[in-house]
């Protein structure tokens, strides 16, 4: 599988609500990050699905390196 391209060294703050699914993009490539576009047509990227369990504000991850997925867990400290 390829290496996804670092679309930020931060994580991005987003309100989600609970309930509602979120479209996070794996490979680098959204011109709408931290969420899909359809950019990664073409490649071995598809976009991680994330459900809101609860209404707040959660942090996605932008590196595209997080063992979280979806969400942050600081491997951008790393990069």
């Amino acid at each position: 599988m390829s290496e996804p391209i670092v679309a930020g060294k931060a994580p991005i703050p987003i309100d989600v609500e609970a309930g509602r699914s979120y479209f996070w993009c794996s490979c680098g490539k959204s011109q709408k990050q931290p969420f899909c576009d359809g950019a990664h047509k073409g490649t071995d990227f598809v976009p991680t699905q994330y459900k809101a369990t609860e209404t707040t504000k959660v942090w996605f991850c932008a590196c595209k390196h997080s063992a979280k997925g979806a969400l942050c867990d600081g491997s951008h400290k790393a990069l």
